[in-house]
Parts: C-alpha cells; sequence; structure tokens
C-alpha cells in the first residue's frame, strides 16, 4: 500500500512563506539596529603623549574625528561640504578639561596648536604646551574630557621625562594621575589603571561576547564549556602579547572582519551541525587568535615603550580574564536551564538564527562597506 503525500495548496504555501518571513524580517531588522547601535556603544579611546622636560610640560593629544560631539563637531563644520573645518573649538576642550599641576600648584596652559587630519585618517592632533611654576617632581594630571566627548571616552596616556616613563589609562571613573618625575623609573608604576579598561574592553565588546554566547550554546556539558573558555583565553592571550610588542600584527580591518566571521560562522555550526560540541574547543582555540589580535589594538595604538608595555599588557589581560569569567557565570545559569528545558532546541535556533544574522551583517559592515 502506498501513503499518499497529502497535498499543499498554493495559498497554504504562500502563508508559510509569509509567516516564515515574518518571523526573519523583525531579526534581521533588529541585528541592523543593534549593529548600529553597538557601534556607537563601544566606546572612544584618545591617545596622550605627555613630554616632560624642566619646568615644561608638552601634552599631545591624538583623537578621531567620531569622538567629536555633534554639538562641537557643528561648530568646527566637519563633513559640511565646501567648508574648511575650525578645529579651534576642540582645543578649546582640552585647554579647559586638562588641568595639570606640580606639587599643588596648577601649570599654565600655553595657546596650543592642532595638527588637522590628512585626507585618508580621520585622526586629529592637539598640542597644548605647559608651563609650571618649579622643576617639575610630582606632575598631577587631571583629566575631565569625559565630560565634553562622553561617558564612554578614555584616554590612554604615555608620560614621559628624561630617565623614565609611565603609563595610565583615565577614563570618568579615574581622572587622576600623579608622576614622582624625580623617582627612579618603574615599569609598574600606573599599569594597574589598565586593569579596569581590560574588564570594560570586554564587557563593551559586543562582538567577542557574541562570540563566546554562539560558542556555549552548543558547548555540550561543564567539562566540554570549561575546555571551550580555556581555548579560548590560551588562544587570545597569545596573539594579543604577540601583537601589542609588535611581533606578529595584522590589518585592523582584516581582523575585524574575521571577527565578525566567527561569529557568524559558529551560529551557523549550531544550526547545522547538531555534534559541534565534539571539536568546539579547536574552533574556539583557533578564532581566539584572532579575537587576540583584536583586543590588542587598545594598547597598540598607544605606542607604549616595550618596558611598560609588558606590565600594562599583563594587567589589561587579566582585566580581560576577569571580564570574560564574569560574563559567563552570569549567562551559565541561563544555558543551565535551557538544557534542562523542553524547549533546548527551539531557543537554540532561534538564538543562533539571530546570533548568524547580525555576524553577517557585521562581516559585511566591516568587509564591504
Amino acid at each position: 500500500m502506498t501513503a499518499r503525500v497529502p497535498s499543499v495548496s498554493s495559498s497554504t504555501l504562500r502563508a508559510v512563506v509569509a509567516r516564515v518571513c515574518g518571523c526573519l524580517l523583525p531579526i534581521l531588522v533588529g541585528a541592523l539596529c543593534c549593529v548600529e547601535a553597538w557601534g556607537h556603544a563601544g566606546g572612544h579611546t584618545g591617545y596622550a603623549s605627555i613630554t616632560v622636560n624642566g619646568r615644561q610640560v608638552r601634552y599631545s593629544l591624538q583623537l578621531s574625528s567620531v569622538s567629536v560631539p555633534p554639538a562641537i563637531a557643528d561648530q568646527m563644520k566637519l563633513g559640511q561640504e565646501g567648508l574648511v573645518p575650525d578645529l579651534e573649538p576642540l582645543l578649546a576642550v582640552v585647554h579647559s578639561h586638562i588641568r595639570l599641576t606640580n606639587d599643588g600648584t596648577p601649570c599654565e596652559a600655553g595657546p596650543g596648536a592642532v595638527v588637522p587630519p590628512p585626507p585618508e585618517i580621520a585622526n586629529i592632533t592637539l598640542i597644548v604646551d605647559f608651563v609650571c611654576a618649579g622643576r617639575i617632581e610630582n606632575l598631577k594630571i587631571r583629566d575631565d574630557l569625559p565630560d565634553i566627548l562622553g561617558a564612554d571616552y578614555h584616554t590612554l596616556a604615555h608620560v614621559a621625562w628624561p630617565g623614565g616613563s609611565q603609563q595610565f589609562a583615565f577614563a570618568p571613573d579615574n581622572r587622576e594621575a600623579v608622576v614622582t618625575v624625580d623617582a627612579p623609573p618603574e615599569a609598574a608604576r600606573g599599569a594597574g589603571s589598565f586593569f579596569p579598561m581590560g574588564v570594560e574592553h570586554i564587557l563593551t565588546g559586543y562582538d567577542h561576547l557574541l562570540f563566546l554566547l554562539a560558542l556555549m550554546l552548543r558547548g555540550g556539558n561543564l567539562w566540554s564549556l570549561l575546555k571551550i573558555v580555556t581555548a579560548f583565553t590560551i588562544a587570545h592571550s597569545i596573539t594579543l602579547a604577540l601583537a601589542a610588542l609588535d611581533i606578529v600584527t595584522l590589518p585592523s580591518r582584516l581582523v575585524e572582519a574575521t571577527i565578525a566571521l566567527s561569529i557568524a560562522y559558529v551560529a551557523a555550526e549550531n544550526l547545522f551541525l547538531r555534534k559541534a560540541a565534539s571539536h568546539r574547543w579547536a574552533v574556539s582555540f583557533l578564532f581566539g587568535l584572532v579575537h587576540g589580535f583584536g583586543f590588542s589594538s587598545v594598547l597598540r595604538n598607544l605606542g607604549l615603550p616595550r618596558e611598560g608595555l609588558i606590565w600594562s599588557l599583563l594587567n589589561f589581560n587579566l582585566g580581560v580574564e576577569t571580564g570574560q569569567a564574569a560574563a559567563i557565570l552570569v549567562a551559565l545559569p541561563a544555558l543551565i536551564w535551557i538544557r534542562r528545558s523542553k524547549w533546548e532546541n527551539r531557543v537554540i535556533t532561534v538564538l543562533s538564527a539571530i546570533v548568524l544574522v547580525v555576524g553577517l551583517v557585521l562581516f559585511v559592515d566591516r568587509a564591504v562597506l
């Protein structure tokens, strides 16, 4: 006896297609909106070079034009066709929000200068020379730029003087640093400020967190999850060190596009390979190498000397690992609940589909646009 396959009318088929499209369209639109929002929520970073020589201090800040808030950008005529940008309003921001004192006595800021960005690079360099009342011994640096440039703004600073140097990471909740100029150089001093930056970098790095989420969705049991996380940690620690020390470097565009592709790939595995957990630690390690190059961009852009960079690197990486562990601990109870629920496959499928779409949109944005 031959079983009859029930026929499907064209109207029913159209209804099914419409329903599927109706489900996928909000996912796609949501992904595009999230990418747009996240692209502006990851934080802006300025790179300051502070040189001390006798009674004088040269403060040089390299700032991306995308960090300039709209109100100041309008004053500067940034992006306005046919108009030459006026960079003085941005220089005024540095004058009013960077304070230097020597043993409690304020240092006087000079008029300053602005180096406009070349056509192919959107970086502006602002230079202000400070003069202190006496020979500089205990220099206090106060950075209030987040009040103007936003709560997600940071300044990575390299302070140098004859015979020594230090590195600091200024943030909205860490605005002051004191440099003892006549003290013997100690590479470890100031490096501790990179720990909270490492924590924030991973917790606001939505692409890294999406990758971890995709890995863990079909990561198997706790032992498998431990292998996956350990492989990712070892891999990104290796390339973070290699890139930050300028031993191995890759183009930023290639790194960012590959990170997006890694998100899409792992999400696709979740959808089409039911036994992905058996080799997931290897996938985690392979793509973790690429994510390490992404982590390194913050430290490499600062151009730190090798002695200070090693300590800054250790503290930054420790911060990354701490933030990563916190994110995993928050996600773990939800993953355990999913494993024990009767909707496990449906939940994993829906979440993986969303992550896949976001990964593909990110890849197109970073590799093509």
